[in-house]
């Protein structure tokens, strides 16, 4: 008797490894793909008939299996996205997959996709979604479980509930590696620009600049930490003020990279120069860190990489593959240019 793919037979992942191919491969010859190498082919059919591999129906046209993926962007009009969907891209077409992208989840309650594009997800018959830097409710998470969706979280702005899958970055150690660079060059007065105050990035990259100052001996100066909400005019106002101190930073290390060079924009305005009189320090490492004068020191977010690494786990999931640990963590990588340099004090 045939059994179906999934908790109650063989996963997709059991079919790879019995065909010594990838999952992405399997996926492929499951859902039609031509690009599959015809002895490849071969092996991954073998295997399927051998262990009685059903793939599951969703609801898709005539009752075929979806190879749709649904990739719920916070806003399309960013390099942030344009990183993502980059990475996405790459990783459903080694898989086969094709993607669905929508983008403007509402604010008004969870930063989180409105009941309605859930709905139409399901209506679609995706094999799963992707949801970029949200931050869903109870009820949806609820809604999600109930139509067994699979899904990941992408960078997501809170600590997600245990059994969620999520994919981030090591936003701890960037942020010690930021302010250890600064202190490497003699810096002593060092501030920091938080995004939101409690938001999952901000909270490990906050904690990671106090680790570093820790570990030189410096105390904590409560006056040197200001939190901006990624807000570019903000991170100005904030850098005027700090500016503005009795003894004010020779150095600033930003939790993003528009609110860094929101600071040159202040340090100009007290015609201070970057980095000769202020050093600046940035996060993320997007293309316009590389196109700033002078170029922006930032700790590299291997956005692309992550969202490569998101949708493979997707894929994992609806294989009925979940890994060991639910949590990824990419490295982060301190990129030096030309906003920094020795302390001259």
């Amino acid at each position: 008797m045939a059994r179906t793919g999934g908790p109650t037979g063989p996963t997709l992942a059991i079919v790879a490894r019995e065909a010594r191919v990838s999952v992405p491969t399997a996926s492929k010859v499951v859902n039609g793909r031509e690009d599959v190498a015809p002895e490849t082919r071969r092996r991954v059919t073998e295997a399927l008939d051998r262990l009685g591999y059903v793939r599951r129906p969703r609801a898709g046209a005539a009752g075929r299996p979806s190879s749709l993926v649904d990739v719920v962007l916070h806003s399309l009009d960013s390099s942030w996205s344009g990183a993502v969907l980059h990475g996405v891209e790459a990783a459903a077409a080694e898989a086969g997959l094709e993607i669905v992208v929508s983008a403007g989840l509402t604010r008004t309650r969870g930063y989180g996709p409105g009941r309605g594009r859930l709905h139409r997800l399901a209506a679609r018959g995706s094999a799963g979604a992707l949801f970029s830097r949200a931050n869903l409710t109870p009820s949806q998470y609820a809604w999600l479980a109930q139509h067994r969706i699979p899904f990941v979280l992408l960078d997501p702005l809170v600590e997600p509930p245990p059994g969620v899958a999520w994919v981030g970055a090591d936003d701890l150690g960037g942020g010690a590696a930021a302010t250890g660079h600064l202190l490497a060059l003699g810096h002593r007065r060092i501030a920091v620009v938080g995004g939101h105050r409690h938001r999952l990035g901000t909270a490990a990259r906050i904690a990671g600049h106090r680790a570093a100052l820790a570990s030189a001996g410096l105390p904590y100066r409560p006056e040197y930490e200001r939190y901006a909400g990624f807000a570019p005019a903000r991170a100005r106002r904030h850098a005027l003020e700090l500016l503005a101190l009795p003894e004010p930073p020779t150095a600033v290390s930003v939790c993003s990279d528009a609110m860094a060079l929101a600071v040159y924009e202040a340090a100009a305005e007290r015609g201070l120069r970057v980095p000769g009189d202020l050093c600046v320090v940035g996060f993320g490492d997007l293309p316009e860190s590389r196109w700033a004068a002078p170029a922006l020191t930032t700790v590299r977010r291997p956005l692309s990489d992550m969202a490569g690494a998101a949708l493979r786990l997707l894929l994992a999931l609806t294989a009925g593959d979940p890994p060991a640990s639910l949590r990824t963590e990419l490295a982060t990588r301190l990129v030096v240019r030309g906003s920094t340099a020795p302390a001259s004090n």
